[in-house]
Formats: structure tokens, C-alpha cells, sequence
């Protein structure tokens, strides 16, 4: 089975009234009729009003929905329980205290076998940055920072890039200097679709919202627009 990531740079969660492009193209991904989805909260503690509005965005789409907190989890062995799912949603929050949380269980591992046994991974702002290599994460007060990920992908990530203005500027800057990979932004309202190891498509929700290969040469960056297909 394909090795899938769906990364969305933010607004995942549009308005009752605004149809949800992104998730409906989320769950066309799967192979199953009725996709098992698994909601991981890591990010924000676990926070309940965060897991409830995963149930009820969710709970409008054809699909199965649980969840997994790693401050209270449902069973010994969390390994099965994430293995019985066909789609895993990160959702945002502390890119940080996700990874520190992850790397103490043994978690990254457990996703990339995950990854590896064709579930498709998938989130929104540190679930969507947490794959890669590494990115840039407000986790910390006064700036971004550079962070270490689990790698399951070459590069780097900065999601948000166009509706915080601090972001490019920063996300540009590190990698100049070498303190962060090259890699891609993206806008809220956009996501990249990667098979295996590649970088198979961006999409959008919105018609506005764009991607950027950001890239070092020499002693300094080049930022390039990339394609992007919209959902509506």
C-alpha cells in the first residue's frame, strides 16, 4: 500500500456555512468505504473542547472517529490501536510538547510503522509540520524557533505562512543560515499531498491560498511559488 501524508497548513475547521474541501479530500484518500479516522490531541494537551469539535466536523462525513490521548489512553497497547485505523489527524497546538511527548512513548516510531502499513497520516499546523525533518514552531514564547521532527519526510515545514506575518521572514531566514532545512510553506487553506517520499500535489480550499519552495543558495534564500490544485 501507498505511504501517505496530508499536511494542511491551517484552517482546517472552516465555517458551518463554508463546505470542507480539505477533509473531504482527506478522506478520499483512504481505500475504504467507510475510513476508520483517529483523532490525536497531543499537541494541546490533549484539550477537550478540541477533541469534541473533532467529533462533531467529522461526525458530518461518512466515517468512523476516535481518539487517542497519550494523558489518558484507552489501552495498553497503543500500537493496535492506532494500526485498526485507516486515517490518523494530528491536530495543532505545541509542536514541542508534541514531540517530547512523542519521542518519551515511543510514538514517532509507532507512526512511522503506521505510515509504512499504508495508513495516511495527516494534520493541521504541528500535525502537519510534525513529519518532516524539522520546522519552525512559535512553542516557545518571544519568536519561532528551529525544531527537530520525526523525519518521516526530507525537509522542512512552515504552515500559517500567509496569515502570520512574523513567519516568512523567519522561516526564510533559517534557512540561510543553515538552522533549518529547505522546505515548503504553506497557507491556511492549503495542503500537500506526499506519496511515498515525494511531494505528489497541493491543494486548496480556498483559491487564494498558496505554497513556496523555500530553498538555500549561497549565503542566501530563494523563494518560488509552487502549483496548487483548488478543491471547489
Amino acid at each position: 500500500m501507498d505511504k501517505q501524508i496530508f499536511g494542511i497548513g491551517g484552517d482546517f475547521f472552516p465555517p458551518q456555512w463554508k463546505r470542507p474541501l480539505l477533509r473531504e479530500h482527506l478522506l478520499s484518500l483512504s481505500s475504504a468505504a467507510r475510513p476508520k479516522v483517529c483523532y490525536v490531541g497531543t499537541a494541546t494537551g490533549d484539550a477537550a473542547h478540541n477533541t469534541v469539535e473533532f467529533y462533531r466536523e467529522f461526525g458530518r462525513h461518512d466515517c468512523e472517529t476516535a481518539h487517542l490521548s497519550l494523558y489518558s489512553p484507552p489501552q495498553k497497547d497503543i500500537r493496535s490501536f492506532i494500526l485498526r485505523n485507516d486515517i490518523i489527524y494530528v491536530g495543532g497546538g505545541s509542536t514541542k510538547n508534541l514531540m517530547a511527548l512523542w519521542n518519551e512513548w515511543g510514538f514517532a516510531e509507532i507512526m512511522r510503522e503506521a505510515w509504512e502499513a499504508g495508513l495516511v497520516l495527516s494534520g493541521t499546523s504541528a500535525g502537519s509540520i510534525c513529519w518532516f525533518d524539522d520546522c519552525i514552531t512559535d512553542s516557545i514564547p518571544e519568536g519561532l524557533t528551529a525544531l527537530k521532527c520525526t523525519g518521516l519526510l526530507k525537509g522542512s515545514n512552515s504552515t500559517h505562512y500567509g496569515s502570520h506575518p512574523d513567519r516568512p521572514t523567519t522561516y526564510r531566514e533559517l534557512i540561510r543560515t543553515g538552522e533549518v532545512s529547505p522546505g515548503i510553506s504553506t497557507d491556511d487553506g492549503c495542503a500537500l499531498h506526499y506519496i511515498g517520499d515525494d511531494l505528489h500535489e497541493i491543494v486548496t480550499q480556498d483559491p487564494d491560498a498558496r505554497a513556496y519552495r523555500v530553498e538555500r543558495v549561497g549565503d542566501d534564500y530563494r523563494e518560488s511559488p509552487l502549483e496548487a490544485r483548488y478543491l471547489g
